[in-house]
């Protein structure tokens, strides 16, 4: 995965001076218990920093300056232990501009029944003290995420988890830069869109390259480090001659692996993390970039066909939140419309993402009669079976909306011989044709991105936190 920076959460809990120092004692001891804990538990994938007790809107307004200044740090987890009074919040939830979840929890799981007495209840007052913080949050249109559960059990903190990658995925949205060679595809509404309104929106910055600029790179790529490539290739991927002799497998492939060089160092020298292709202009190259794109997107990198800089970003996102798991650009090819077998298959050209592959992916080379090129090598594999979601961004001039439905995956029924390419099978839950009226009528567009490893909860959280529209297809 293409490196981050190391992120943190901050841990601030609500409380007040009404009930003495002893109870602020105690509630600063249960909150820094259950920060350990929660990060002693292995199951976040990144650690909680305990900040303070939040007690006056001077120390709240500072903490949250310091959120927002600090580049570390991805969002604010708070926990109301006791009763906060929630005007000492407004300033600072305000200006606070990371995500902010809400867990409403308390330190037991249980009503000591036998003990309880006054004392206890003036500390552990989270049941009102929720709902008072919770109150303001939603007067302020904050959007913010609220889990509720016991903060030791499992799903709640898989919960908390989940939510910790979209909200590092929306802090390194600011950061995503889209390089699209040679612009797009000629015509296509779909794929077009307001890069300005991006960068206000989402923080996407989209730059026009020529394949020119490119090819400068492709050339100057060494022998030496392609042949170590190749070699290394050989040992991760079946290479797959077939029709082709030894020589012209090998070059082709080689050209690929070019390519791959050149697309990387052009990205990494200049700060871009996802890119796009269009075979309506290769001036210069060889071949369409095939197996070079896979390569790079198995290494976290965004990408989409035709020019498509949304869906490109959108990629790079999502690859972001689900760690680069089984997550990657995808296209609506062919339908199979029998009764009972409804389903599409899901391919592109040559650029399938090689993480979402159950088999070993082999390399092969083939022609590919688009582009009017020479054969490119590619990676050709069967996509994964189980729960998934496919995701799509539109640009609808006066916004930008997310779509998306839940999917079963499947692999194909039957191996495809003349259509050497990776593919992916899939099922919208709600059934292909409620699935697809309502992705038209939406303006759901045939770009997407599909992945095993996001939920719809997750997009749901990531529309809220950009303050999108999101249509999710039930």
């Amino acid at each position: 995965m293409k490196e981050m920076q190391d992120y943190e959460f901050w841990f601030i809990t609500g409380s007040q001076f009404l009930y003495g120092p002893e109870t602020l004692k105690s509630v600063e001891k249960d909150a820094k218990e259950i920060v350990d804990q929660l990060n002693a538990s292995k199951k976040l994938p990144y650690p909680i920093k305990f900040k303070l007790v939040a007690t006056t809107a001077e120390n709240i307004t500072k903490v949250m300056k310091e959120v927002n200044y600090n580049d570390k740090v991805a969002g604010v987890i708070t926990w109301m232990h006791t009763f906060s009074p929630a005007k000492n919040w407004i300033r600072g939830t305000k200006l606070l501009q990371k995500p902010l979840l809400h867990l409403a929890t308390q330190k037991l799981n249980y009503i000591p029944y036998d003990t309880i007495d006054f004392d206890y209840m003036n500390l552990n007052q989270s049941a009102h003290g929720d709902r008072e913080y919770g109150f303001i949050n939603a007067r302020l249109r904050k959007n913010n995420k609220i889990i509720s559960g016991y903060w030791g059990d499992e799903d709640i903190q898989t919960q908390i988890a989940k939510w910790m990658d979209v909200a590092v995925g929306y802090n390194e949205s600011f950061d995503i830069k889209v390089v699209t060679f040679a612009g797009k595809m000629r015509n296509v509404a779909v794929t077009d869109g307001d890069k300005i309104e991006a960068q206000i929106k989402l923080g996407w910055t989209v730059d026009y390259w020529g394949v020119a600029d490119l090819v400068k790179e492709v050339n100057a790529v060494s022998e030496s480090d392609i042949d170590a490539k190749y070699a290394e290739l050989q040992k991760e991927y079946d290479f797959v001659p077939g029709d082709n002799g030894d020589e012209k497998f090998e070059k082709n492939t080689k050209y690929q692996i070019r390519e791959y060089f050149a697309i990387k160092k052009f990205m990494d020298d200049r700060g871009y993390t996802a890119f796009t292709t269009n075979f309506e202009d290769l001036e210069g190259l060889e071949k369409l970039p095939g197996l070079a794109v896979q390569m790079l997107n198995a290494e976290g990198y965004g990408f989409a066909g035709e020019g498509d800089w949304k869906t490109a970003a959108l990629d790079r996102l999502m690859k972001i939140i689900s760690h680069n798991k089984e997550t990657g650009f995808m296209e609506d090819y062919t339908l199979d419309l029998r009764k009972g077998h409804e389903a599409i298959l899901g391919s592109h050209m040559l650029e399938v993402d090689p993480t979402i592959a159950s088999t070993k992916p082999r390399v092969e080379v083939h022609p590919l009669d688009i582009g009017r090129k020479d054969d490119p090598a590619r990676l050709v594999f069967t996509g994964s079976e189980g729960d998934a979601i496919d995701v799509t961004m539109a640009d609808f001039g006066d916004e930008f909306k997310l779509i998306s439905y839940d999917v079963e995956g499947n692999k194909p029924e039957k191996e495809t011989p003349h259509l050497p390419i990776a593919k992916q099978l899939w099922t919208p839950k709600m059934g292909w044709k409620k699935g697809a009226e309502a992705w038209i009528t939406a303006g759901g567009g045939h770009h997407t991105v599909l992945s095993f490893a996001v939920d719809s909860e997750q997009i749901t959280d990531l529309s809220k936190m950009f303050g999108l529209t999101y249509v999710n297809i039930q």
